[in-house]
């Protein structure tokens, strides 16, 4: 849920009470107000340093609790290390485990002190750009999901040691505030996957999923969303299949962003897979962690994040995103390994393992976009496979692409903003693992390189434009905890790809 964190910026009089957090560099040099509260406190806190094994380390801290001679409640000294650079990481990261130091919170309210007495270079450390993302990071990290947390007697969750409110006591607060403000689009889109991802999947079933979307139209999103009527008459057999063996029914769901209506250019499209929950189907899964399945829409939920976050900062490029919901269930009526069904795209599928049912919804996806949209190019995302956890482990994000540049500037897009990928291999030799005896493809390529044979699956469906597959399994759900998330669902690919589109297409 979103962090209810208010986040203030404040010319440098400090308040009379609280707690007050400062930064100290490697040779441990107090900034000129850190002295001066030394000095009234008779020399404590530079005491305190001192008698301390702290080395200012990155990320950790001396407390002082109700220092000497001061009104203060405590004082935080938070390391720096070695100097950091003027890249927002850094910041953002350093935000995150500022949000750890202070979570017990504080009644009288938290005041941080950008300064550092150790001069690193003619560039000042404590820049408004680097305020902003040191803000950014601790509000990432303020996240919970805590919706369904409700005490035996009462009817509201337990936040009496949530922080409320940050100062942040800077030389050009106006400055700060403008260039954080400027980056609520992103956050707010990281909270709304995040949301999505953790919500249970008895409340969030496809239809649910898609009204949720309606509320993109109060950001000036145009929302369309087709029902399996509309779907079964354009083709989208692949799609539905997956949700038959369920009582809920699939939808898509069209989100359309027009940042530039005066320009000429085609589209970016973006496709989620959204499978609400993913039993495995007739084919289905080992019941231990099968709960973890409600995260298998977590593509949808980035697309969703990234769509919010477009429009609230009023991007200026045209997106189209588009997101294919079902949830697969094993029912009377669920499709059968062995069953051939027909995609949207006129190519038959013949069905080997109904758990491989991620690429029949992103199939249809993909065709309906590119026939609609014509886009200048498209990029999916989807908790896909569980070949590429094997692969890559919970540190990067699988990419797999038919277009050198496209790729090379998602991984930079990754590197700058911490949501990191992973070039994975495409071929010929790959390809010819899908081919069927009695279809024109399978869904399943077999246990070896199960990623790359789920990828080259896809490519059949976009043809020579300009594509990218994230396959998003290890990092989006149940991803380890880190500087900026320590929620089971983070939101990743939201920042990702507003920094692509805005690098590449605004």
């Amino acid at each position: 849920m979103a962090s209810s964190l208010a986040v203030e910026f404040h010319d440098q009089k400090l308040p009379a009470r609280g707690t007050l957090v400062f930064f100290l560099g490697k040779k441990k040099q107090f900034g000129q107000r850190l002295q001066k509260l030394d000095e009234r406190s008779n020399g404590h806190i530079s005491r305190a340093v001192k008698q301390s094994s702290f080395d200012a380390e990155r990320g950790k801290c001396i407390e002082i609790l109700s220092p000497a001679r001061l009104d203060f409640s405590r004082i935080l000294l938070v390391g720096l290390g070695g100097k950091l650079s003027n890249e927002d990481l850094q910041w953002t990261k350093l935000g995150g485990k500022l949000s750890d130091l202070l979570k017990d919170g504080s009644r009288d309210g938290i005041a941080i002190i950008p300064e550092n007495g150790e001069k690193t270079g003619k560039d000042e450390e404590f820049s408004p750009r680097n305020i902003a993302a040191l803000a950014g990071g601790l509000v990432l990290k303020q996240y919970e999901f805590d919706r369904y947390k409700v005490k035996s007697k009462g009817k509201t969750p337990d936040k009496k040691n949530r922080i409320s409110s940050i100062g942040f006591y800077c030389r050009n607060p106006k400055e700060s505030k403008r260039i954080f403000q400027s980056r609520e689009g992103v956050r707010a889109g990281t909270f709304l996957a995040r949301d999505l991802v953790n919500e249970p999947a008895n409340i969030l079933g496809p239809v649910e999923f898609a009204l949720r979307m309606r509320d993109m139209e109060k950001f000036g999103i145009e929302v369309n969303i087709l029902d399996e009527t509309e779907m079964a008459a354009r083709g989208m057999n692949a799609l539905l299949a997956v949700g038959q063996g369920s009582k809920r029914e699939s939808r898509l769901v069209v989100m359309h962003w027009k940042g530039n209506p005066q320009t000429q250019n085609r589209p970016v499209a973006i496709v989620g897979k959204g499978v609400c929950f993913d039993s495995g189907g007739i084919s289905i899964k080992p019941s231990a962690g099968m709960e973890d399945m409600k995260g298998d829409m977590a593509g949808a939920a980035c697309v969703a994040g990234l769509m919010h976050s477009l429009a609230v900062r009023k991007s200026s490029a045209n997106v189209v995103g588009v997101i294919g919901l079902a949830e697969n269930m094993p029912d009377g009526n669920a499709q059968r390994p062995g069953d051939i069904v027909t995609s949207m795209s006129g190519q038959t599928i013949e069905v080997i393992n109904t758990d491989a049912e991620g690429r029949l919804v992103l199939a249809d996806a993909l065709t309906y976009t590119i026939q609609s949209w014509k886009p200048g190019l498209v990029i999916d995302l989807a908790t896909l496979t569980g070949a590429i956890l094997v692969a890559l482990g919970k540190e990067y994000a699988g990419l797999f692409s038919n277009n050198e540049r496209l790729a090379a500037r998602l991984v930079k897009a990754g590197e700058k903003t911490g949501e990191k990928l992973w070039r994975m291999p495409l071929g010929k030799k790959y390809d010819k693992l899908i081919d069927s005896r009695i279809a024109d493809m399978k869904n399943s390529g077999g246990r070896l390189a199960g990623s790359t044979t789920a990828a080259q699956f896809l490519q059949r469906y976009v043809g020579n434009i300009p594509w990218a597959h994230l396959d998003i399994a290890g990092t989006a759900m149940a991803s380890p905890k880190n500087d900026v998330n320590s929620s089971w669902g983070s939101g990743f690919g939201v920042h990702l790809l507003d920094e692509y589109i805005s690098s590449n297409h605004e």
